[in-house]
């Protein structure tokens, strides 16, 4: 059916209204142009194609699909051209004036709960029920226009729309004008601050702009600020991310050396109230029910205290580690008895404190790992456990699990077992220590004959031994960067690190023997072989820890390439890895001192460690890099030795001999060098933050 009203011809099919506009020259429109709405006169039409002359006295041309309100009054166009926009004038400005009589919260209040649509000549009886015309529906399609948040508008119907999608972009609209302000006032005072004017301690509104920057510039396109930010930083004038970093140094939120990858990975600093308060309740009824027992040196209440625990505090009990250590979780013993020896590896018991499932066990299990820095150390555990309640000090009796084992006279391992007990260090000695009285003291001799002859028995199972000195970064009395390399095959260090892998071997073993599922490692062969035992060069044992496979994770043991040992697991550093904590619980079960874990439990485990010790990991390794670089920005043109890794398209990879550190050569003209070449580089440009190290022929 087809009607014609008002010059609109209406089309009706089955209940759905179609409006065509009926255009003729000299009719007033109305169309939106850059969200604005604009009133011109129709002074030619051509099919679908308009030709208009607008209020702001300019011609366009328009396909009558865009025509927002056509009103059925014409103007004249024998008038002149001033007279025109004239009166296309008076019509916009009685039309604004008519809006404030339309009261669309009213409507709204009245209409919204029918969810109807509404055509434009019921809204407009609605506002204007006194004889409306075409000025007050164009003012009523202008209000609407203008004011989005209660109606759903379509030119000439309107849908009221629901209290919750109201709720929505009235928080919409409030969240775009926060952005705004953001963008305007954070701008103009960023720009301040890059300037030098003003204060830079951050207040209560200065805070919000610093979080959009810390953000920007951490997770940079990731981020979910970066739009905010990058229009911030574009008001202000600042184009480069390292700027936002120094803007940060400079209001005081970072250090110069900030640590960014804590910050990336979200890496907890400090502990929260509630595991605080709770490890501070914990220690202290613990130390005071060991105080009282020891109260008159009754050793007999020390042990009532400890039930099943074998008393081994009478054995010359010692710990060997680094000068900064404060958390001790190994110490050895070594006893001769007879025709054998006994040593003795005993391991801080830390689920003896710290129970699954204990807000500070939950909290562990978050963080991973401890994380040591040359300038932080964040511990997996409270102070209160890690540096005293589970730390092995000397002179303190602590709970342990001991693996003992027999030893021949020529230190071949007989037997061993794993057991609960009491122990009291004797000596802490560090590494330097150890290297200065290897040769003269008995006891220290014999542990290091121990820990080699272990080593022979792995190499001689196929084990790859990658020997690389380590390259320890630390400030000096005067505050100044210093670098030294320890060796890992010093007496101290080798016997530690060996007599650790023959305790986890045979805490594995323990574990296997008894069927318990635990966090067994294991290394597939590595992808080849540069050299036989221990015999291989600098530069091949740096090419061959590349060659090595990853290790693999899983509940049943495995063979492990790299140690040479056919089941392997971590438990000695309870106090400082999760694995291993959880590894020592499944011991301690067998040894009936708690229920174990369920398999499901140890794969819940595997599976939530996974991206904190990756992030572990990458902190350690990047800090590590950032400092050595921070120490080569004071040796820039210093000349060192390299040595030649491999040759890329356009360049050499070599590894810095002194530092440890591999650097890319470009490519000389005349000079064609080959792998394991030693050769001489100057260092060009470094810098830490950019992570740019650049050398070349020196």
């Amino acid at each position: 059916m087809v009607k014609q009203l008002n010059g609109i011809r209406t089309l009706t099919f089955t209940g759905l209204v179609v409006m065509i506009l009926i255009m003729k020259p000299g009719n007033i429109i109305e169309y939106i142009d850059r969200q604005k709405i604009i009133c011109a006169v129709v002074m030619e039409v051509k099919n679908t194609k308009l030709r208009l002359l607008t209020e702001k006295d300019r011609e366009v041309k328009l396909s009558t699909g865009r025509v927002s309100h056509k009103s059925s009054t014409c103007m004249d166009l024998s008038s002149s051209r001033y007279e025109l926009v004239e009166a296309l004038k008076a019509a916009a400005n009685k039309r604004k004036y008519l809006i404030g009589s339309v009261n669309i919260r009213e409507l709204w209040d009245i209409l919204h709960s029918e969810q109807e649509w509404i055509d434009l000549a019921t809204m407009t009886e609605l506002c204007f029920p006194a004889n409306p015309d075409g000025d007050h529906e164009a003012a009523v399609v202008r209000a609407f226009f203008n004011d989005r948040l209660y109606f759903k508008f379509d030119l000439d119907r309107f849908f009221p729309n629901s209290e919750k999608r109201v709720e929505q972009i009235a928080a919409h609209r409030r969240e775009e004008a926060r952005r705004d302000r953001i963008i305007e006032e954070g701008g103009a005072w960023l720009k301040m601050v890059n300037a030098d004017k003003g204060s830079f301690s951050p207040d209560s509104l200065s805070l919000e702009y610093v979080k959009i920057l810390e953000s920007f510039y951490l997770f940079e396109k990731e981020s979910t600020h970066y739009a905010l930010g990058k229009a911030m930083l574009e008001k202000a004038g600042i184009r480069t991310g390292e700027a936002v970093f120094e803007l940060l140094v400079k209001l005081g939120v970072w250090d110069k050396n900030e640590n960014i990858e804590l910050h990336r990975y979200k890496i907890p600093i400090t502990f929260p109230a509630e595991v605080t308060k709770r490890a501070a309740e914990l220690a202290d009824s613990m130390a005071d029910r060991g105080q009282r027992s020891e109260v008159g040196g009754q050793r007999s209440e020390v042990i009532s205290t400890y039930s099943g625990r074998e008393d081994l505090t009478m054995l010359p009990v010692i710990t060997i580690d680094g000068q900064s250590t404060t958390d001790f979780d190994d110490a050895l013993s070594i006893e001769e008895i007879g025709d054998h020896y006994r040593l003795g590896i005993h391991i801080s018991d830390v689920g003896h404190y710290i129970k699954k499932r204990d807000i500070i066990d939950e909290e562990a299990l978050v963080r991973g790992s401890s994380i040591y820095t040359l300038d932080r150390k964040i511990p997996m555990l409270p102070a209160c456990f890690a540096e005293d309640l589970c730390s092995l000090k000397a002179g303190e009796l602590r709970p342990a699990i001991s693996v003992m084992v027999k030893l021949s006279r020529f230190f071949e391992t007989i037997d061993f077992e794993i057991i609960p007990s009491l122990v009291r260090v004797k000596q802490q000695l560090t590494y330097y220590d150890v290297n200065m009285i290897a040769e003269d003291d008995r006891e220290i001799g014999i542990l290091y004959d121990i820990a080699k002859k272990f080593r022979e028995f792995r190499l001689g199972r196929g084990a790859v031994q990658i020997t690389l000195p380590e390259i320890n970064i630390r400030t000096n009395e005067a505050g100044e960067l210093a670098i030294s390399r320890i060796q890992r095959e010093s007496a101290g260090r080798m016997l530690v690190a060996e007599i650790m892998i023959m305790a986890n071997w045979l805490m594995a073993r323990f574990l296997a023997k008894h069927n318990a599922p635990a966090i067994f490692r294991s290394q597939p062969d590595p992808r080849d072989r540069l050299y036989k035992g221990n015999k291989g060069s600098l530069f091949q044992n740096w090419m061959q820890r590349k060659l090595l496979s990853r290790y693999v994770l899983s509940m049943e043991p495995e063979h492990h390439s790299g140690l040479g040992l056919e089941a392997y697991v971590t438990a000695t550093s309870p106090i400082r890895k999760y694995y291993d904590l959880a590894t020592q619980r499944q011991v301690r079960a067998i040894l009936e001192l708690e229920e174990p874990y369920s398999i499901e439990e140890i794969e819940r485990i595997i599976q939530l460690l996974e991206q904190p010790m990756s992030c572990v990991l990458k902190i350690q390794n990047s800090r590590h890099r950032y400092w050595l670089l921070k120490y080569l920005e004071t040796r820039i043109n210093q000349k060192e030795e390299a040595v030649v890794l491999f040759k890329r398209k356009n360049s050499y990879q070599a590894l810095m001999k002194e530092y440890m550190i591999e650097c890319e050569l470009p490519v000389s003209s005349g000079i064609d060098l080959k792998p394991e070449d030693l050769i001489q580089v100057r260092i060009q440009h470094v810098n830490a933050r950019k992570d740019v190290l650049s050398v070349y022929m020196g």
